[in-house]
This record gives C-alpha cells, sequence and structure tokens, in this order.
C-alpha cells in the first residue's frame, strides 16, 4: 500500500501529444495485471498448493504502458479485484489471504520496478536490446521475489524448510518465466509496429496455457507416481505399528493432504486409529467400541456425497468422499503460495476421502484423508489414494497375518516345552535342555538328577477327582520352583513325576575341600526337598502331607545324556519305593541294563568296520501337486548277528552320549552318498537326507569331512540335505554356528527336522538360515480330530511360505490326510501312504517310476496347434 500510494506521488511526465488520457493508460495497465492473475496454473509443492500465473509478461507491458510510480497502484488495484474474483468463485478465501496476496505481489513489482527504472527507463521507449535485457532483468527480479514469499508462506504455515519449496516452485515456473518473458517482449514490439496485430494475442495465449498446464500436468503426476512407489515401498513391513505408520505419511507425502487418518483392525478383533498431519509425529490410541467403522466386505471409496465445488480438479469433474469439520489440532492450512501469489486459507470444512480396506472379503482397516481448501482432491488423487488403499489394505493384511503367526508359533512353542498344569518345563524341554547343558560342561563335571515321584497321588486322584489332583501338582511344582537354585533345570516328566538336574553339586551347600564325591551332598539337598514337600497343604479343602520318593544320581557330564540319567534315576526312585525310604542313590550294580548298553557300543565299534550291518532303508518324499520325487530320506537299521534287526530308537541314542557319535557319522554320509552317486548315473538328480545329531554340530571337523565325502562321490553339494533338530537353537556356543555356516557355504542344504515339538520360533529361522521344514507326524496324524495340531501344520506351512522355504509333512498314513495337506498348501510329504523305508536297491526303480508318471500327467498339444 506505502508503495503505492508513495509511486502516485512521484512526478510522472507524459507525452504532450498522447492520444490515451491518463486514467485509459491507468485502467489498461491494471487490467492487464488482474488479467495476468485470472489466468493463474496451479501446482503442488509440499504441503501446500502454489499458482504460477502470466505475471513477468504483464510487468514488461505495464512498464511500458506507465510511468514507473504508476504500476505498484495499477498492481494494488487490478491484482486486488482478480483475487476478489477469484476467492468469490473458486477458492472463498478470506479477506486477509486476499489482502495478503494482493499486498505480496504490490511489493513484488514495486521491487522489480524499481531495479529496472535503475538500469534503464522503458516507459514508451522503443525496444532495444539492452532494453530488452533490462526488462529481463526486472522479470526475473519479480519471480525470485514472488517464489521467495511464496516458498516463506508455505515454510511459516507447514513448518517445512523454505529452500527446497523455493526450488521446486522455481523449476516449476521456469517454461512459464522464459514464455513470460517473450510474450511480454513481443507485445512490447507489436505495439510499437502496429497495435493490430495485437487481435492475434488471445489465440497466442491460449496455446500457450494448453501448453504450459500439460507441462505442469506431466510433472505433478510424474512426482505423484514416484511419491507413490516411494511410500508403496515403506509399507513392505511386518510389524503392524510400522506399516500403519507408513500409511499414514504416504498420503501426507503424495497428495499434500492436511490430515491422514487410518483405523486398522487388529487380530483380536478390535480397532486402533492412527492420525498425522504434515510435521506431526503419528500417533495412535485404541477405539472404543462405539468408535470401530462399520463392517464392510467391500472395498472402494465409501460415501458417496458429492465434494463441494471448490475446484477440484483442472476439469471441473467431481469426487466422492464426504465433508467433516477439520480436526481439533492445528490445521496445516494449505496455501495457494504461488509463485505469483500468495496463498489461501483453509475454509470451513476439509475435502475428505475415505477408503474402504478390504482383502478379500476381510476388512482390514479404513483410510481417511483430508485435504486442505486451497487444493481439493482430482480424480488424479483418487486414482493415486486408490492405488495406495489397495497396496496398504494387503501390507496391514500381511501384518495381522504375521501377527497372528507369531502368536501361534509362539504359543505351540510354549506348549511343546511346558507342562499344561504346572507350566514347568516338560520331559522333552528336560531332555533337550538338559542334554545342552551337559554338552556345555567339562567330561568329567559331576552332575546330578534328583528324580522325585509323589506317593499316593493315584488315591488323591480316585477320592478327590483330578482337579484335586491337578491342584496338588501345581502346589508340589510351586515349592520346588522355591526350592530351585539358580542354573537348575526343573520340570514335570508327566503323572506325578517331576525332575531336578543340577549342574553342579560339588558346590552345594555343606561340602568340605576333603570330601571328594558330591553324592553325600545330593542326597543331603534330597531329603532337605523331601521335608519341605512333607509340610501340611490344604488339597480340595483337605488338609494333607506330600511324601515323595527320590532317585538320585550323580555321573559326569560326558558319560551319559538326559534320558540315561533319567533312567538311573528312575531304577534309584523305585529302589526307594522297595526299600521304604524317601531317598535313595543309583547303584549300577543292581542295574543290568547298563552291562548291556556297554556291550551294544562295542558292537556297533565292531558293526563301523564292516558293511553288511549298518545299512540304509530309504524313504521318499513326493510333491503332493505332481507326484514328482522332492527327495529321499535315509534311514540307518542295524542287522545286528545276535540281537536281530534293531531300529534306530535302540542305538542312536546310545551313540549320541558316546565317543563313537563321530565315526558313526562319517558312515552314514558315506553311505547316503554312495547311493545318491548311484542315482546320477541313472540320470536321476534327487537330493538325499541325513539325520544329523544335535551333537554332531560341536564337532568343527565335521565340514571338512563331509566336503571329503562329497568330492570322493562326485556328488554337488546341493544334492545332500542335513536335517537338524530345533533343540540346536537352545544352545549359543560359537561352534555350532560356524559349523552350520561351513556347510551352508559349501552349499550343503538344511533342513528342521520334527518341526513344531521343541523350541521352534521365529527367532530360530532368523538365526540359522535353512532351507526346508518338517512338520512332526505326531501333528499330521491328530489333524483329523485336534484343532490344534491342525492349527500347528497350517501356521508351519503359512511360516514356510512367508521365509521362502520347503516344507514336508512326515508320517503321512492316509489320503484324507494327503488331501487335507494339500488344500493347506504343502508342497511335500512323506510316509507309508506314499511309500515304506525301502532298501537302497529298490529305490532307483521307484524314483523312476514316480518320474515317468509325473511327466505323463503333462498332456502334449497336438500337431496342429489345438490342445
Amino acid at each position: 500500500m506505502a508503495a503505492a500510494v508513495l509511486g502516485l506521488t512521484l512526478p510522472a511526465t507524459l507525452p504532450t501529444d498522447d492520444p490515451v488520457s491518463p486514467l485509459t493508460r491507468f485502467g489498461i495497465a491494471a487490467a492487464v495485471l488482474g488479467t495476468a492473475q485470472l489466468l493463474r496454473l496451479r501446482f503442488r509443492v509440499a504441503d501446500g498448493v502454489v499458482n504460477v500465473s502470466w505475471g513477468e509478461a504483464a510487468l514488461i507491458i505495464g512498464l511500458y504502458l506507465v510511468p514507473p510510480g504508476w504500476l505498484p497502484a495499477a498492481t494494488l488495484a487490478g491484482v486486488g479485484v482478480a483475487w476478489t474474483l477469484l476467492s468469490i468463485v473458486a477458492d472463498r478465501r478470506s479477506v486477509l489471504d486476499v489482502l495478503h496476496t494482493t499486498a505480496s505481489l504490490t511489493a513484488a513489482i514495486a521491487l522489480a520496478t524499481l531495479v529496472t527504472t535503475t538500469l534503464a527507463s522503458p516507459f514508451g521507449a522503443g525496444l532495444t536490446p539492452p532494453l530488452a535485457g533490462t526488462l529481463v532483468v526486472g522479470a526475473l527480479t519479480y519471480l525470485l521475489v514472488t517464489a521467495g514469499l511464496a516458498a516463506l508462506t508455505l515454510a511459516l504455515r507447514h513448518g517445512c524448510r523454505p529452500g527446497p519449496v523455493l526450488l521446486r516452485a522455481l523449476r516449476g515456473k521456469l517454461l512459464m518465466f522464459v514464455g513470460n518473458v517473450l510474450i511480454g517482449l513481443a507485445v512490447v514490439a507489436v505495439i510499437e509496429l502496429d497495435p493490430r496485430w495485437l487481435l492475434f494475442l488471445p489465440g497466442v495465449l491460449w496455446l500457450l496455457q494448453q501448453l504450459y498446464s500439460q507441462h505442469l500436468r506431466a510433472g505433478d503426476e510424474r512426482r505423484t507416481w514416484q511419491a507413490l512407489a516411494e511410500a508403496a515401498g515403506t509399507l513392505n513391513q511386518l510389524d503392524e505399528h510400522a506399516v500403519a505408520t507408513a500409511g499414514v505419511t504416504g498420503p501426507l507425502a503424495i497428495l499434500g493432504a492436511e490430515w491422514v487418518e487410518l483405523d486398522v483392525r487388529r487380530a483380536d478383533g478390535r480397532w486402533r486409529r492412527y492420525t498425522g498431519g504434515p510435521g506431526t509425529p503419528v500417533v495412535h490410541r485404541e477405539l472404543s467400541e462405539g468408535e470401530w467403522p462399520e463392517p464392510r466386505q467391500h472395498g472402494g471409496w465409501i460415501g458417496p456425497a458429492r465434494l463441494e465445488d471448490t475446484g477440484a480438479g483442472t476439469d471441473g469433474e467431481t469426487t466422492t468422499g464426504r465433508l467433516d469439520p477439520a480436526p481439533p489440532l492445528r490445521r496445516a492450512a494449505s496455501t495457494a503460495g504461488a509463485v505469483a501469489d500468495q496463498g489461501a486459507p483453509a475454509g470451513r470444512y476439509d475435502q475428505e476421502l475415505a477408503r474402504s480396506l478390504v482383502v478379500g472379503t476381510v476388512q482390514v482397516g479404513e483410510l481417511r484423508v483430508r485435504f486442505p481448501r486451497s487444493g481439493p482432491p482430482t480424480r488424479r488423487d483418487q486414482d493415486a489414494l486408490s492405488t495406495f488403499g489397495d497396496a496398504l489394505a494387503s501390507a496391514l493384511h500381511d501384518a495381522v497375518t504375521h501377527q497372528e503367526l507369531r502368536v501361534v508359533t509362539a504359543r505351540s512353542s510354549y506348549e511343546a516345552v511346558h507342562d499344561p498344569v504346572t507350566n514347568l518345563a516338560n520331559r522333552a524341554a528336560v531332555l533337550s535342555r538338559g542334554d545342552l547343558a551337559l554338552h556345555q560342561l567339562a567330561h568329567d563335571h559331576p552332575v546330578a538328577l534328583l528324580l522325585l515321584d509323589i506317593n499316593h497321588f493315584k488315591e488323591v486322584n480316585d477320592t478327590l477327582g483330578h482337579a484335586a489332583g491337578d491342584e496338588l501338582l501345581q502346589a508340589t511344582a510351586e515349592r520346588l520352583d522355591v526350592l530351585t537354585r539358580p542354573g537348575e533345570l526343573l520340570g514335570r516328566l508327566g503323572g506325578d513325576e517331576f525332575a531336578l538336574l543340577i549342574p553342579s553339586p560339588a558346590v552345594l551347600s555343606g561340602a568340605t575341600s576333603g570330601d571328594r564325591s558330591p553324592t553325600p551332598q545330593v542326597l543331603r539337598r534330597a531329603r532337605e526337598i523331601v521335608e519341605q514337600l512333607a509340610a501340611p497343604i490344604e488339597v480340595a479343602g483337605v488338609r494333607m502331607s506330600v511324601e515323595v520318593s527320590v532317585g538320585v544320581v550323580v555321573a559326569g557330564a560326558g558319560t551319559a545324556d538326559m534320558t540315561e540319567l533319567l533312567r538311573r534315576a528312575d531304577i534309584a526312585m523305585y529302589q526307594a519305593k522297595q526299600g521304604g525310604g524317601s531317598v535313595a542313590s543309583y547303584d549300577s550294580a543292581r542295574d543290568a541294563a547298563s552291562t548291556d548298553k556297554l556291550a551294544l557300543l562295542a558292537e556297533l565299534r565292531e558293526a563301523l568296520g564292516v558293511d553288511d550291518q549298518l545299512v540304509l532303508a530309504l524313504q521318499p518324499a513326493v510333491d503332493l501337486a505332481t507326484g514328482e520325487p522332492t527327495g529321499v530320506e535315509a534311514l540307518i537299521r542295524w542287522r545286528h548277528p545276535r540281537r536281530g534287526r534293531l531300529n534306530p530308537a535302540e542305538f542312536v541314542r546310545a551313540i549320541e552320549g558316546s565317543e563313537l557319535l563321530g565315526a558313526f557319522t562319517r558312515y552314514v554320509v558315506d553311505k547316503a552318498l554312495a547311493v545318491a552317486a548311484d542315482w546320477a548315473r541313472h540320470g536321476l538328480d534327487v537330493p538325499i537326507s541325513i539325520n544329523l545329531s544335535a551333537r554332531s554340530l560341536l564337532d568343527p571337523r565335521l565340514p571338512a569331512e563331509v566336503a571329503e565325502s562329497l568330492r570322493r562321490h562326485q556328488v554337488p553339494a546341493h544334492r545332500l540335505v542335513l536335517e537338524i533338530t530345533e533343540t540346536v537353537v537352545m544352545s549359543e556356543l560359537e561352534v555350532i554356528d560356524e559349523v552350520l555356516s561351513a556347510l551352508r557355504q559349501m552349499g550343503v542344504q538344511l533342513a528342521v527336522d520334527d518341526f513344531g515339538t521343541g523350541f521352534s520360533s521365529l527367532t530360530f529361522l532368523t538365526r540359522i538360515s535353512v532351507d526346508e521344514l518338517k512338520v512332526d507326524r505326531s501333528f499330521v496324524m491328530k489333524m483329523a480330530e485336534s484343532p490344534e495340531a491342525a492349527a500347528i501344520v497350517r501356521t508351519t506351512v503359512d511360516l514356510a511360505r512367508y521365509l521362502g522355504l520347503r516344507v514336508v509333512a512326515e508320517g503321512v498314513e492316509t489320503a484324507d490326510q494327503r488331501a487335507a495337506l494339500a488344500e493347506l498348501g504343502c508342497t511335500a510329504a512323506q510316509g507309508y501312504h506314499f511309500f515304506r523305508p525301502m532298501p537302497s536297491d529298490k529305490i532307483v526303480a521307484v524314483l523312476r517310476s514316480l518320474l515317468d508318471s509325473a511327466q505323463a500327467r503333462i498332456l502334449p498339444l497336438r500337431a496342429d496347434g489345438a490342445s
């Protein structure tokens, strides 16, 4: 305003023979400057909308038409009228915003005029190259001032940095700036030459307007889809919070939205709302039941309310959505802050697009995006939001599914190793954890095992009921847990039996420096436990005393595994019962089985030196879709010359606790690779699987021995699959990770055997890279009658699919089991339904038959091209 008044007070010299009156000349200049604003174009920058106009052309024409001092006043008049009309017809801006835009442009014109007139006097002067250069400098000044004011306005309103906004605005205006300068100079030249040529100006301006509009639209679309691709990439996560956060920030970046609200349906059926705006962190809260979105079984727009006519889009199209009041937080009012003009406030209502997020028939969420008044949604915004919404729905569905999978896996993992009545470690966990604890101790380090059995427990069940029996077990477990010391392992083996592993009995209280044997201290500890458990307790309203019999065994950590220790402790426990006492220690003289085990190991040593006792029984696994063989498992059998045919359960456990394990492992690997080499000579490329003991992974020589056997038999490493148990994950010994890593680097494949029965977890599968999961036969056999078993199978199949692993179901015995597994997506299976384990001389014919049968299912095309 000050610039306009000051300019009018400056002396102005008009031509004496000027045919145009001063008022008319002033009116023409004001009309040119106002028309330049009416012919605006819009594009988004940061969180606002930028308007670009013909301001530079109008400046050049105005400098030629009127004295320099009049130009700010002409701008004030023309721009004020233009933006008032735009506010009434399209933007509905407040009076303050109209005044702000008018004042900003007037200041820019005044500064550009000052720079131009400092260099030359363009009023009424003929166009020369030096004068044209001066006018270009003035136009450039106007461009920089308006762009700077627009960037500053957006930065103040949205908390963003002005530098990137300024560069974005300048890039968007660059083509139009060049055209504006050329048009302005051309008009001045035409007026000098023959004003009648100006009749062609509207057509030229229309063509240029279309060119600019197309250029800006193409740039906007390119940036929108680029932002969409980047935002969709951030959805590639498996955590609900991370996906939802990306789901809120995505529309803010893609569409310049003012506010985003995302409701997510969680795995438990409840809803959580995530909200965020430009420059504000994404926050979330749980929704009460009354706030939950309406259930929907279709995706797409929620509406269909017609958006108010606020200039949405460039072609006046309508979009679907609804009008809601703005959120009560700070309004990130979008601005039309322009290279040539400064923005508009948000109106009374925000424009909103709401989209239901559905995958199949499952509603996973609802997305609502609010747009500023100055930047209402266009059809392109709808398309971008629709694409982003579909990607967001899939990502949320995957995240929720993954969460459910983790919960089910964690629950199945917990239940697999915990007793459901007492929550103590169950028998499988005691065996696995105990063996790992033994492996970590020196060979001669003494360990003790206490086996406790509740006397007369059956009478409690029969008299007071099974609920009272469970209550007694829980009370006993709680007392034992209190009596258990750090580093010891307590578990319930089943029934009324409990086990307590003491890894360091030599440091028990009462030991003396001259007492070399820990057995007396262990017996003393056992008697103390008996006394503590005998304290009166009330069960089902009946006061009773818990009497237990305890079997105690002490041995070197490397001389026996947990199974053997439990066997010995069980013998001792029955000795306590038969002797009438409460505690008894293991006496090897009364254990006939111990000498038999020693004889068995001696006989096994002899069997490893011959070729006809330890033989392989081979069982194929088949593809459930094609029937092709996917692999063959090698199972060891012992044709004992005196004991007859022995299954692995009768001798493998003894081997794993002895020094013969390394020689036995090398023997089995060599036998299996010899069979695989024979297949290769028959043109069969089928992997062979071998069960590997967890203790074998403690031998750092294993990878080299396997590599030598592969080289000797000329079998590619990928055709060897080593099956490991889940108990491996319980060990944190570096040697195990080093052995597994070396085997993987060689190309040997790894499979997890009996998956679901041990300590399976997502942590296990991320720590140890494997190729295949084998579902334990116990779950496959119980699928039909046990929902829990079916859930574990389904979880394993889904987990394998997510991680890109093969999955093989073991123990398939019926066609119904096969059909159920195929329906779940299981890729392969083995069991008696397909083949029983067979001798190695029959496997080639079976594999050839499977391959030929699978290929026969492919129907060739007829010669004439008809199928």
